[in-house]
């Protein structure tokens, strides 16, 4: 039972980590101002509007930035504070399933 357990455990953070890292790309495609018809791209930004939990949305951000550069300062600050959320949950989680 431990060993299942842990196994559970492990798979959380790693999907949380996998979620926290979409986050974090997409945040750095604005960023690095990318091409938004590359399919990569799109995927990516497609993928963090979808994982963004709601409230951390580029169209409704916690904290939008207005002047030169709000854009990318809008995503960097929301997508990646809904990072750290992703990470804070799931190393809580783990420690809860972990044995």
């Amino acid at each position: 039972m431990a060993r299942v357990r842990d196994n559970i455990a492990r798979l959380v953070w790693i999907v949380c980590m996998a979620l926290a890292l979409v986050l974090a790309v997409a945040a750095f495609t604005y960023a690095l101002e990318a091409n938004q018809d590359n399919g990569l791209v799109k995927l990516v930004r497609d993928l963090a509007d979808i994982f963004d939990l709601g409230f951390f949305d580029l169209d409704n951000p916690v904290k939008a930035f207005e002047g030169k550069n709000a854009v990318v300062k809008t995503a960097l600050f929301n997508y990646g504070l809904a990072s750290v959320v992703y990470l804070v949950i799931g190393r809580v989680l783990e420690r809860i399933v972990r044995p």
